[in-house]
């Protein structure tokens, strides 16, 4: 437990969390919307400082990063907790799990992980990168940015795989030290947001146009769910933001939906190959360089083309990566692939 760094104290010992977009107001002895930041007389503490839900290694293109250290490892942390409620979220045992009814007593699941442990794990199994994923880091953010100032000075990368829905404070706090983030962009509409995420669209377009000009490495990721979004219009609409706000050369991926593993909506059928390559033809059609479909093994699209005369630069079968590019440039006609290795 260690007391939040973004937060302002009002009256009668509450507090007003700054760390994202919501910006809570929470009662003593209430926590946040995330469940992991709890005011205690009239102090806000993150709860889940140093206490990791989960910690493994994993191939950077799980994340997924394609164009970010392509092949590599990065070692992966989390702790519970999360500041949207997803009904779509495919790691809900966690992300929700403090937010179960009666959580102000509930305990914090986790085990004792502190950063200069979590920077040590990464450079005994040779790991490029840290990937702060799995939950929301945003919600978490002061751990993650301890570790990430550790890991900066031993020259170990810093990735988030993130819904974007953090405060501009946050981002003020994490740009210096992080190199890449893929961003969770569920939907093309506020509504939806609302209804199945109990978030908002525009700060979230908002934060990753920041992000790409301040810098760091975006990738974005849109889960397909069949009959809420699948639809071309979407696709379009998104792609376009897309190509307009970021650049064409912005990795896009489209992942197929999996009921069974879904918090909520598991009366929805699976995402179907038809549906990728569908919002695939529409993002190359828009002008994206770099679209992919992710969930859904064996498709081409899995593959990375050069923009230019459409060689294979970089084969990928599930997690197996063969790379085909002379330091992030086309063998056949040594155009750009927009890579960092």
């Amino acid at each position: 437990m260690k007391e939040a760094l973004l937060y302002e104290k009002k009256l009668h010992q509450t507090v007003r969390c700054r760390v994202c977009d919501h910006h809570c107001t929470i009662l003593p002895s209430n926590r946040g919307i995330c469940g992991a930041r709890e005011n205690q007389h009239g102090k806000l503490f993150l709860l889940v400082y140093g206490r990791a839900i989960a910690e493994a290694i994993d191939p950077i293109e799980k994340k997924p990063f394609f164009h970010f250290l392509p092949g590599s490892k990065a070692l992966s942390i989390a702790t519970v907790g999360c500041n949207l409620r997803c009904d779509n979220c495919q790691n809900w045992q966690i992300s929700q799990a403090s937010k179960q009814s009666g959580y102000v007593d509930l305990k914090i699941s986790g085990e004792e992980l502190p950063p200069e442990q979590v920077v040590a794990d990464a450079l005994s199994n040779n790991c490029k990168s840290i990937a702060y994923t799995y939950t929301e880091p945003t919600i978490w953010t002061e751990y993650a940015l301890d570790c990430m100032k550790l890991a900066k000075a031993k020259k170990i990368r810093n990735i988030w795989v993130s819904n974007g829905f953090m405060s501009d404070a946050t981002l003020e706090l994490i740009i210096p030290h992080l190199d890449a983030i893929n961003v969770d962009l569920k939907f093309f509409d506020d509504k939806k947001y609302q209804k199945y995420c109990g978030a908002r669209l525009d700060p979230i377009l908002k934060n990753i146009k920041t992000l790409k000009k301040a810098g760091v490495h975006v990738e974005i990721t849109t889960l397909s769910i069949p009959t809420i979004s699948d639809s071309p219009t979407m696709f379009r609409k998104m792609s376009k933001w897309i190509s307009d706000e970021l650049g064409n050369d912005t990795p896009w991926h489209i992942s197929a939906f999996s009921p069974d593993i879904s918090f909520k909506l598991q009366n929805l059928p699976p995402t179907n190959a038809s549906t990728l390559k569908k919002a695939y033809a529409i993002g190359k059609k828009v002008g994206l360089h770099f679209v992919y479909s992710g969930n859904i093994p064996g498709l081409p699209s899995e593959n990375t083309f050069c923009p230019k005369c459409g060689t294979i630069c970089i084969e990928r079968q599930g997690y197996d990566v063969h790379r085909h590019d002379h330091h992030g440039m086309c063998l056949a006609c040594d155009s750009p692939l927009s890579i960092i290795d």
